[in-house]
């Protein structure tokens, strides 16, 4: 089935029928949530075209098919852009997968700007979420990410298989899932891109927790989160997340970590860049 299909059919599944006024059981209800024709029904489409969608027979529709369907099946603004994406993707990826490890380059413009941000920890990731450039706040709040091999840079891989990412997160599951349904979004803008599937067949096949929130299908656009850390030298750590867009490169993404004004974080990041900085 296309992941068009598997989409469909776990939010189908997420439905309880009794919710949109359908009887709960009954002709006997043998499927968890909505059967296709009562998704169709709610559509006001056919139940073939639904079918032929859900099975991977048809993988494109319009817009008033889609609309529909978002609306039966009382998707989320980032659920219905994403059910528009694998039914309308993308005509090419961003960033090819094909450009050579370490391939991302980042302007000089973008560097200044990291260099002059040393009392937040900053860093640029691409559309895959492999970080490309960073400054030195960035690496005492982590570590050095030079010690890494550049495919093991990554946002997400680390979250799951870098133990010293996984153990400094005091909300750890919180953060994971949000990122998860993340990556979703991301990978769905970037149909066919070699490495991007490669990353998701790896976190597949070696942790379980992230095969479990892949497969509830989630989907998150959000540009904002906090962070709970507990860090060796500063701390108990409540830092805001932001993705910012560079405005130069469309493919990049700026990560900063701040805190409130006055907050007992504030003044711990203050500390944290003395000792960076000695």
């Amino acid at each position: 089935m296309s992941e068009l299909g598997d989409f469909l059919k776990s939010k189908r599944a997420a439905i309880a029928p009794e919710s949109v006024g359908l009887p709960a059981v009954g002709n006997p209800r043998r499927v968890r949530g909505l059967r296709r024709e009562e998704v169709a029904q709610l559509a006001t489409m056919s139940v073939d075209h639904y079918t032929r969608l859900e099975q991977g027979r048809v993988t494109t529709a319009s817009d008033s098919v889609l609309n529909g369907i978002a609306t039966a099946l009382r998707l989320t603004d980032a659920e219905r852009t994403y059910l528009h994406i694998l039914a309308q993707p993308p005509t090419r990826s961003r960033n090819s997968g094909d450009q050579a490890e370490g391939g991302t380059k980042v302007g000089p413009l973008v560097w200044h700007l990291l260099d002059a941000m040393r009392d937040i920890p900053a860093m640029v990731i691409d559309p895959r979420g492999d970080i490309v450039a960073w400054n030195p706040l960035a690496v005492a709040l982590y570590f050095d990410f030079a010690e890494l091999p550049p495919r093991e840079r990554n946002m997400i891989r680390m979250l799951f298989l870098e133990p010293r990412v996984r153990a400094m997160h005091r909300n750890w599951e919180e953060v994971a899932a949000v990122s998860v349904a993340r990556m979703r979004m991301s990978v769905g803008l970037m149909p066919g891109d070699r490495r991007m599937a490669e990353l998701v067949s790896e976190l597949l096949e070696r942790d379980a927790d992230f095969r479990k929130w892949w497969g509830g299908h989630e989907v998150l656009a959000t540009d904002t989160f906090r962070k709970s850390f507990d860090h060796p030298v500063a701390g108990w750590l409540l830092l805001d997340w932001q993705a910012l867009s560079v405005a130069a490169d469309p493919d990049l993404t700026m990560i900063v970590f701040t805190a409130p004004p006055g907050s007992p974080t504030a003044d711990s990041l203050r500390m944290l860049a003395s000792w960076a900085a000695g």
